[in-house]
């Protein structure tokens, strides 16, 4: 008997100690970058919803961005299709387009919403050209061709306080819709930077981008190396050393883009660890890299 009141008086601690979490960002806006790893393995995938779930229920207004670069090369695997990158992008003609397209906002996009809707939350699935969310140019140049990859120009929150007001969770994929030369096309959008620029655009307490990695590392091949917190004048100073290079240059990107327009703090977290969104914002518990103004 002694052992199980322990246990109940172990499990109350662990809920009050998240209490003051739970205060500063009741009724505040936090945008989830899902992708990785977490969007593949059964038991994350529930970790997850249940995460954002428990974000809402708790009266945080949460907006899950997700990608799906996995399920994009699969189905152009099965289309005998090959891919191609550029410095990190896919390159997206007509025909990898309209995959893209079908695979997110289609299959992606509507199983992340099963999911939600499965744990007993409510979500609304949705894409950058529902209602004019995004907007946004071609990213290419001339000596540059991307074909159909984006760059932002615009984000109409109105769509997605819409869903929030409702009391529902926004599950967006990115793709966007074409202005300029591009009027008329839809267009592919790295989900990072989405998940970035619409933090930005509803003025977002945290942004946080899952990864499968730790965090930041200053040697890529020392687990060890984390960095647990960094201001982003010192993540410039860490890019011109080029601890940070390669792939994590476009994430790296989309942190400093969203301090600068005002988002408090950026946190790049390992989806490879189940409820790491709980573990990230309603713990002590020093997981994945902090990027803070300064």
């Amino acid at each position: 008997m002694k052992e199980r009141n322990n246990n109940y008086t172990d499990q109350a601690a662990v809920l009050a100690r998240a209490l003051p979490h739970i205060q500063q960002y009741q009724g505040k806006t936090i945008v989830v970058k899902y992708g990785g790893n977490a969007m593949i393995r059964t038991d994350l995938k529930a970790a997850v919803m249940q995460d954002v779930i428990l974000m809402s229920c708790i009266g945080i207004r949460t907006i899950l961005v997700h990608g799906g670069g996995p399920e994009i090369e699969a189905m152009l695997h099965v289309l005998g299709k090959e891919s191609r990158f550029v410095r990190g992008l896919r390159y997206t003609d007509a025909e990898t387009m309209e995959i893209v397209q079908m695979v997110l906002c289609g299959k992606v996009n509507k199983n992340i919403v099963s999911l939600i809707q499965q744990q007993g939350g409510r979500a609304i699935g949705i894409c950058g050209i529902d209602g004019g969310l995004l907007q946004a140019k071609r990213l290419g140049t001339e000596d540059e061709d991307l074909g159909l990859v984006g760059e932002i120009e615009t984000v109409d929150t109105s769509v997605l306080e819409g869903i929030l007001h409702s009391r529902a969770i926004p599950v967006v994929s990115p793709v966007a819709l074409g202005i300029g030369d591009a009027a008329g096309h839809a267009l592919n959008i790295n989900a990072d930077m989405a998940a970035a620029r619409i933090a930005l655009a509803l003025g977002a307490e945290k942004l946080l981008l899952m990864t499968d990695v730790p965090g930041l590392l200053r040697d890529v091949h020392d687990p060890d190396s984390l960095i647990n917190v960094i201001t982003n004048t010192e993540l410039a100073a860490l890019k011109k050393e080029g601890i940070v290079s390669k792939g994590m240059i476009p994430k790296m990107d989309c942190c400093s883009l969203a301090l600068e327009g005002g988002v408090k703090k950026v946190h790049i977290i390992d989806g490879r660890v189940p409820h790491a969104l709980l573990i990230a914002l309603f713990t002590h518990e020093e997981i994945g890299t902090m990027i803070e103004t300064g």
